[in-house]
């Protein structure tokens, strides 16, 4: 099977664990109802900002279609590969805790792009290692300029952008979501 249809199977199962039709997914989405079922018949090239969208709909970690979790939770390597309109992450982990879902993602932002990405998962935090580049992250209104060595920590369950004004960033992505009832109490 192919990164689509891993992609389509895991979603296609979320989905139907959270009792939710496929036209509530694409409302609450914002994602439209042919996309959705392109996606989950693995007949689409998923996007990182779509795969985002589904994933806080459905109140869930992006690594949740991008992975199949590990026996017993516990960290477990991946791999997995997705862009969007500025940011192409792979999964390198996760982390499952009694919390808290953390994903680790090794992370290029292109020189010259902006990528606006909606509030995540309410309780989501992000923060961003820059390797290489000097990148400009955060909430608008707190952007943070990160240089190589450094990293800047942002609340990712409101708007937040990164860009990459100077030339193409290397870095390590730390995403934090809380599990499955944690992230309504908090």
């Amino acid at each position: 099977m192919g990164l689509n249809e891993d992609v389509g199977r895991r979603l296609r199962a979320l989905r139907q664990d959270a009792d939710v039709s496929l036209s509530e997914l694409a409302r609450r989405s914002g994602v439209g109802k042919g996309t959705l079922s392109e996606l989950e018949s693995g007949r689409r090239n998923p996007t990182l900002e779509t795969l985002y969208a589904l994933t806080t709909a459905l109140g869930r970690p992006l690594s949740a279609v991008l992975s199949d979790p590990p026996p017993g939770g516990g960290p477990a390597r991946y791999g997995a590969e997705v862009s969007g309109s500025a940011v192409t992450a792979v999964l390198l982990e996760r982390y499952e805790d009694g919390e808290a879902v953390t994903d680790v993602f090794r992370v290029t932002i292109r020189a010259g792009a902006v990528q606006e990405s909606d509030a995540h998962v309410p309780g989501t935090s992000e923060s961003l290692m820059v390797l290489a580049g000097t990148a400009v992250v955060g909430r608008p209104g707190d952007l943070r300029t990160v240089r190589p060595g450094a990293s800047a920590g942002w609340r990712a369950d409101t708007p937040h952008v990164y860009s990459a004004p100077h030339g193409d960033v290397q870095g390590v992505l730390f995403v934090r979501c809380p599990v499955a009832g944690e992230a309504e109490g908090g």
